[in-house]
């Protein structure tokens, strides 16, 4: 019995620490965010360059819609997995990861008509660049949102419920997290512009 209690303590141990670990990855993320947008704004601010001067292309736009109703997905994965109903779960998960794909599929259309309109990485705008280095950098946090999400749709059927529902949570909290990065970071360059 002591030795159930204390596998039972362990594994609280080592989800508290998860989930720590969780909090302080998107800590350091949204740092690095906002690092970017005070670099932006000090180069703009210096007069080398007066903004993007550039509109930013539609699939941006697309692409924040699609990333928000993702979001409802998740949310709707999640509340499945506290129910009990995996089979509304896997679906929702893979619904949220599909669409998570296509916001994917949407910013690199977004790089393409960027580059039809002759805005560049490295050009003679360095605040134009900007809109790449803020595009790129979420995109690597989507893949890896991507590959969270590979991993609850697996875990929905293969792990017991506490373990299941420990990874929604931090599979939930990570993908909310990440669309409201880019709603952020899709305002800072529609605001400037």
């Amino acid at each position: 019995m002591l030795d159930i209690q204390a596998q039972t303590d362990e594994k609280l141990v080592q989800r508290k620490a998860q989930k720590f670990n969780l909090w302080l990855g998107m800590l350091g993320m949204f740092m690095m965010f906002a690092a970017l947008s005070s670099g932006f704004i000090v180069y703009t601010a210096s007069g080398v360059d007066k903004g993007i001067k550039t509109l930013l292309p539609n699939a941006l736009l697309y692409s924040t819609i699609v990333i928000a109703v993702s979001s409802l997905t998740m949310f709707l994965a999640h509340k499945a997995a506290k129910n009990g109903d995996s089979s509304k779960q896997k679906a929702f998960l893979i619904v949220t990861f599909v669409l998570g794909i296509v916001f994917f599929a949407l910013q690199v259309h977004a790089w393409n008509v960027l580059i039809e309109r002759g805005v560049y990485f490295v050009n003679n705008n360095a605040s134009q660049s900007f809109i790449y280095v803020f595009i790129w950098m979420h995109l690597a946090h989507i893949i890896a949102g991507l590959i969270v999400l590979i991993g609850a749709i697996i875990g929905v059927n293969k792990l017991p419920k506490d373990g299941n529902l420990f990874r929604m949570d931090l599979a939930s909290i990570f993908w909310h997290f990440l669309d409201l990065l880019w709603i952020y970071i899709y305002v800072f360059l529609l605001l400037n512009q």
